[in-house]
C-alpha cells in the first residue's frame, strides 16, 4: 500500500467563536484521489485553507510528505509541491491566460514551454485564447485555466474546492474528465465537491463531513451505494448544478 502524502490529525478549525471543523482527521495515499463531500458549512473548504496555510487551525496537525507543515506560510506550502485550485477561480481577471498560466509557475527558474504546452494538451480552448484576457473567460473556461495554473507550479498533491461549483453539466463532465486525465498521469489529488455523484464516480476513498466532523467514510463505489448518503446527498446536488449553470 502506498504511503500517506497527507495526513491530517485532529484538526480544529475556528472563526471567532464559531467552529467550522471539529477535531478531523484523515490521509490521503500518494495516487489516490481522496474526496470530502458534505453539504455547503460543513467544513469542507475551512480544511483545505488550514491545509494550504490560508487560515492557522486551532489545534491539530497537517503532515505533507512526512513533514509538519501546519501554520506555515502559504509560499512555503506551496514551494514543496501542495497545489490548490481555490473556490470561485480567483484567476486574474486582466492578465491574459498565457500570463495566469506564468504565475502558477512563480516559483521556478527553470523553462516552462513544456509545462504551458502540457496544459493546452489538457485544455485546448485555453491555447485558442492565449492572449486573452482571463475576465473575458467563460465560467467554464476559466475553471480550466484555474486548473491548469495550479498544474504549472509541478504539484505533487493538486487540492481542487468546487470545482464544478455553477457550472453546466455538460461542463462539469469535461472538468471531472480532465480530473481523472491528471490523476492517470501520476498526480494524487485531494477534492473537495458539493456534487457527490461526480466526486464519488472519481475517488478511490471519500470521507462525508457534516457539522465539521467526519461522519462517514469508505470507498467511492462503497459512499455511492449506501442509502444514507444517497438519500443526504446523490440527489440535492444534481438539482442545484442544474441552477443558474455557466457555460
Amino acid at each position: 500500500m502506498s504511503e500517506a502524502v497527507l495526513q491530517i490529525n485532529d484538526l480544529q478549525v475556528s472563526y471567532g467563536g464559531i467552529e467550522a471543523v471539529r477535531g478531523i482527521s484523515f490521509d490521503v495515499k500518494a495516487g489516490e484521489i481522496v474526496t470530502l463531500i458534505g453539504a455547503n458549512g460543513a467544513g469542507k473548504s475551512s480544511t483545505l485553507r488550514s491545509i494550504s496555510g490560508l487560515v492557522k487551525p486551532k489545534s491539530g496537525t497537517v503532515i505533507f510528505e512526512g513533514e509538519d507543515i501546519t501554520g506555515k506560510d502559504p509560499t512555503a506550502i506551496v514551494s514543496r509541491g501542495l497545489m490548490m485550485v481555490p473556490e470561485g477561480r480567483r484567476i486574474f481577471p486582466n492578465l491574459t491566460v498565457l500570463e495566469n498560466l506564468k504565475i502558477g509557475a512563480y516559483l521556478r527558474k527553470d523553462d516552462l514551454e513544456k509545462d504551458i504546452e502540457m496544459v493546452y494538451g489538457y485544455f485546448p480552448r485555453l491555447k485558442e485564447r492565449s492572449w486573452q484576457e482571463g475576465g473575458t473567460l467563460s465560467g467554464g473556461e476559466q475553471q480550466m485555466l484555474a486548473v491548469g495554473r495550479a498544474l504549472m507550479g509541478r504539484p505533487k498533491l493538486l487540492m481542487m474546492d468546487e470545482p464544478s461549483l455553477g457550472l453546466a453539466p455538460i461542463v462539469v463532465q469535461g472538468i471531472f474528465e480532465i480530473i481523472r486525465q491528471i490523476h492517470e498521469a501520476g498526480t494524487t489529488v485531494l477534492l473537495i465537491e458539493q456534487n457527490a455523484n461526480m466526486a464519488l464516480h472519481v475517488a478511490d476513498r471519500a470521507y462525508v463531513i457534516e457539522n465539521g466532523r467526519i461522519a462517514m467514510e469508505g470507498t467511492g463505489k462503497e459512499l455511492l451505494e449506501d442509502e444514507k448518503v444517497r438519500a443526504a446527498y446523490l440527489g440535492t446536488v444534481e438539482k442545484r448544478i442544474e441552477q443558474g449553470p455557466e457555460e
